[in-house]
């Protein structure tokens, strides 16, 4: 068991599989070291940076995050798969984009699914999302690697024969670029502007449809999940969404009540280099602007602050934040490996939450609130709702500015 020396090959597999069992999977580290597994999911060889997600509940929204774009998930939960998947709890919200996750690392194997609203077996919708996994591997020793050393690049393998051409999977690990400097909401984001007014799910009804507007909202797609959609809905708002790459002319050409700034994967500097010279304009125009994640982090750097790469990153539905305008803490979703740098908030940017685990921004408001934003997901998908307020607040803001 273990695996994390570099450039040894351990086993990594756990003390109940049978011996004789052949191990089909792989999983190889750019320093060398390489665990073994059993696949599940696609077959085939994919690279990514190695984080973990510390959630109990929520694995499908988790594997159809457009913000973990060019990542490989390990999950330390070790039952992965109980309550199979369906067609409802997906949160890509651009559908002809390709999973954005690059693979998923089990502990224990996928057992059949014990849930009413199951439609199909774990294993069947990795194969239909092309998402490559591993199964049977020590989760806890690759956690305290990451915890210890960093994210890591790496190489998820499976190949049913179990055959594997480790120098190669290695070159091929070392050779990915990382995420730092990386641009990937265009691969993520809408191609053509839409209309939404899906709005929550609720026992026995399902998803249901917003009657009567009363405000219109333009959410610029970086990764939107889906489910923040729907709440911004619930909330009265008629949504467009609209490309990553769209104009602030654009944008205020809806004459837009309230901007949405949404979540998305890669580094926001990259991201920046043509997006922050639009939300710049946008800030100026004296509306309402809201972001989450990427889209926090944009607004951060927009406003003049910096950013920077996380030692480990925050995923997760347990992460508590304080919120210094309500003096509560609230227990959130988080999901980003970048974050804004708290030191760096230049004169009228408020910091409004902080994360408790390890002190890092987790908000800033500015301009009396009219601007503001956060770095965890107040969705609650997966997760609590702890946060479902900052949809209200934003609708509190765009009542102000119509006054």
């Amino acid at each position: 068991m273990g695996g994390v020396g570099s450039g040894s090959t351990p086993s990594g597999t756990l003390a109940w599989e049978a011996e004789d069992k052949p191990t089909t999977a792989r999983l190889v580290l750019a320093d060398g070291t390489v665990f073994e597994g059993y696949g599940v999911g696609a077959t085939g060889a994919a690279a990514g940076e190695v984080c973990f997600n510390t959630a109990i509940t929520g694995y499908q929204e988790v594997l159809t995050d457009p913000s973990y774009a060019g990542q490989i998930i390990t999950f330390t939960f070790p039952h992965i798969g109980n309550v199979g998947t369906n067609d409802e709890d997906i949160e890509t919200s651009n559908l002809e984009a390709k999973a954005g996750v690059m693979g998923c690392i089990l502990k224990a194997d996928i057992t059949d699914p014990s849930n009413y609203r199951s439609s199909q077996h774990l294993d069947a919708w990795l194969k239909t999302q092309g998402i490559i996994g591993i199964s049977g591997l020590d989760t806890r020793a690759l956690t305290n690697l990451i915890r210890e050393n960093g994210m890591p690049n790496g190489v998820i393998a499976y190949a049913e024969d179990g055959k594997f051409d480790i120098d190669a999977l290695t070159a091929q690990a070392k050779a990915f670029p990382g995420l730092e400097g990386m641009e990937l909401a265009k691969d993520v984001t809408t191609a053509e502007p839409y209309q939404w007014d899906e709005t929550s799910w609720s026992w026995g009804d399902g998803y249901g449809r917003l009657a009567k507007a009363k405000y219109k909202v333009v959410a610029l797609d970086f990764g939107a999940k889906r489910n923040i959609l729907r709440l911004l809905a619930d909330q009265g708002c008629a949504v467009t969404v609209m490309p990553s790459t769209s104009t602030a002319e654009d944008v205020l050409a809806q004459n837009p009540d309230g901007i949405f700034l949404a979540n998305g994967p890669g580094d926001p500097a990259a991201t920046g280099e043509y997006a922050l010279p639009e939300i710049k304009k946008l800030v100026e125009s004296g509306k309402p602007i809201f972001g989450i994640c990427l889209g926090h982090q944009l607004l951060g750097r927009a406003l003049g602050a910096t950013t920077k790469k996380m030692h480990q990153g925050h995923h997760g539905a347990n992460h508590p934040v304080k919120d210094f305008t309500t003096s509560k803490v609230e227990i959130t979703s988080m999901n980003h490996g970048f974050a804004v740098e708290a030191g760096s908030l230049p004169d009228g940017v408020t910091e409004t939450h902080r994360s408790l685990f390890d002190s890092s921004n987790a908000g800033l408001e500015a301009d009396g609130g009219r601007i503001f934003s956060v770095q965890h997901h107040p969705e609650a998908s997966p997760g609590p709702q702890d946060s479902h307020y900052l949809f209200a607040r934003f609708v509190e803001r765009m009542a102000e500015a119509k006054g």
